[in-house]
């Protein structure tokens, strides 16, 4: 995948770059794997305001994903290569043997007209799904189980992977892409390769008016504002508000948020980088 940088001629261009597209094979979506998707403008079930600086933005449809990869044994092959306005992946269309279509999140270096599949006694090679106890060691994975038959929910967003570190017990060890290291059923599933448009964290929107397509509203930081309204607000001229902190107080930077009786602990062997 490339990047697109624009010559300066005005000035949302000079600081634009974003993908140059070149690895979507086609822009027509798969219809029968369409859902509606509502807007909700950062309100809850009541209406109320629950996330601030939402709203607008285009229409947009769902893309049915398979995170599962329970269609075992039967190959299929990658139809087209898509963009998915709901992730900053690429996704990868499927043709099964059997006639069924379905979509995937499409691994870095997957090309139309490839096979994958998934299964046991799979091959690891790239855009097929295995399980943890038949994955060699040092393998690159994404689309990672936390729990047999769940589906994916690890290492999916762009350019993410995981690696298969060793085993332990019933335990698969994967260093996760925050550096932290913890145990994983073996019955669990991973894809094998790196998450697709790994140069997604380099683009640059460019101009306001590209984030407002995406949904997203104009974001008043906290120093700007008055003490009333938020703990970094007031003082007199660009003064720096304090220590930094949410609107409703809590530190950030640095503050640890995660409970030290949280169930799951158990299976982390080393926490992620600071």
């Amino acid at each position: 995948m490339a990047l697109k940088k624009y010559k300066p001629t005005t000035p949302s261009q000079r600081f634009k770059i974003i993908s140059a597209f070149d690895d979507i094979t086609t822009d027509v979506p798969e219809k029968s794997l369409l859902a509606p998707k509502k807007s909700s403008g950062g309100r809850n079930k009541h209406g109320k305001m629950t996330v601030r600086y939402r709203g607008g933005g285009h229409k947009q449809r769902y893309r049915i994903i398979d995170f599962k990869r329970d269609k075992e044994s039967i190959p299929a092959k990658v139809h087209s290569i898509e963009y998915d306005p709901n992730r900053t992946a690429r996704i990868a269309l499927l043709h099964y043997a059997d006639g069924e279509k379905r979509y995937i999140i499409a691994p870095h270096g997957l090309k139309v007209g490839q096979e994958v599949v998934s299964g046991k006694g799979v091959a690891p090679e790239i855009g097929n799904s295995m399980y943890l106890s038949e994955v060699p060691f040092g393998t690159i994975l994404h689309n990672i189980e936390l729990r047999p038959g769940q589906g994916a929910k690890m290492a999916r967003s762009a350019g993410s992977y995981a690696q298969f570190m060793s085993r332990d017990g019933k335990f698969a060890i994967i260093k996760l892409p925050s550096g932290e290291t913890r145990m994983i059923l073996q019955t669990c599933k991973a894809t094998v390769g790196m998450v697709s448009n790994q140069d997604h964290s380099l683009e640059k929107s460019g101009k306001a008016g590209r984030r407002r397509w995406l949904g997203r509203r104009p974001r008043t930081r906290g120093v700007a504002m008055n003490p009333v309204d938020h703990p970094m607000g007031g003082g007199e001229g660009k003064a720096s508000g304090g220590h930094p902190r949410s609107r409703k107080g809590l530190p950030a930077k640095g503050y640890k948020t995660r409970s030290k009786k949280k169930d799951s602990n158990k299976y982390i062997i080393e926490k992620r980088k600071k």
